[in-house]
């Protein structure tokens, strides 16, 4: 499949279902001159429960349809996704300026010395050997905690971000870790920071909360540079959404999600 040269393209982005609206809201505050593709595979999901081998023929073919679609370059827009299939992508389309997201342990680690992270991940994504390498990188700079959580991101998919069902979710959730106390939390699934107002509340104002979305946009701006597929064209971009539901109510949950005014 051919690669697109034209700066004038859509930027493709990727996730599993809707959260990787998160990433596509930092991607257009640095880049809105730029035109959208966002395709969220929901039917699929949650990706995070799949074998690894389905995870990443899902991901392959979701992309070549972006691409299909005249996308120039593509963000892979969820962190299961990137784990199991952004290295093969990679050798499959060289050339193709292609970013993927991973957890924000880096700046949660330097926030503060000798600190308690907790990172908030599907189990998949904690299982995968990225995430393994990740923890073992900043090992003995802080206590870094994994924390599965299975289920959360089915609250974002139905569009319940601060429900009573999601407090008492969170609550006990975080029972588990909170017998000491907590520095930071990293959100390591793109779905999370639109629950961020009621992990807030639960986690106290005091706990810092990092998510990889807006370093994740600056690369492929990076990328996009080195490329010379900027567009430069001065107008305002468009955002156009796919869903493999393909219904009026995904649609406009997707509208809702881009628009969302989050703390």
């Amino acid at each position: 499949m051919s690669v697109k040269t034209d700066s004038e393209s859509p930027i493709g982005v990727f996730d599993s279902g809707v959260g990787g609206i998160s990433v596509l809201r930092e991607l257009v505050k640095i880049m809105p001159n730029e035109d959208y593709l966002y395709f969220g595979d929901s039917i699929n999901a949650p990706y995070g429960t799949k074998k690894i081998s389905r995870i990443r023929e899902l991901t392959i073919k979701n992309v070549e349809k972006l691409m299909e679609m005249g996308a120039k370059s593509i963000v892979v827009a969820c962190n299961t996704a990137t784990s199991a299939a952004v290295r093969v992508l990679r050798k499959m389309y060289p050339d193709m300026p292609l970013v993927g997201i991973e957890p924000a342990i880096k700046p949660a680690v330097e926030y503060k010395e000798n600190s308690r992270v907790v990172v908030m991940a599907t189990p998949m994504t904690l299982k995968q050997e990225k995430f393994q390498k990740l923890m073992e990188k900043y090992d003995g700079q802080a206590e870094i905690v994994p924390l599965p959580c299975p289920g959360l991101m089915e609250f974002v998919e139905r569009g319940d971000l601060e429900g009573d069902d999601l407090y008492k979710y969170l609550n006990i959730l975080f029972g588990s870790v909170n017998q000491k106390k907590i520095d930071s939390v990293v959100l390591g699934c793109t779905h999370y920071p639109f629950a961020i107002n009621a992990i807030k509340n639960v986690v106290g104002d005091d706990v810092k909360i990092f998510d990889g979305g807006e370093g994740t946009a600056r690369e492929m701006r990076r990328r996009l540079g080195e490329a010379g597929l900027i567009n430069n064209s001065g107008k305002k971009g468009k955002v156009k959404f796919i869903n493999s539901k393909d219904t009026e109510e995904e649609k406009k949950l997707c509208e809702f999600l881009l628009n969302l005014k989050m703390q």
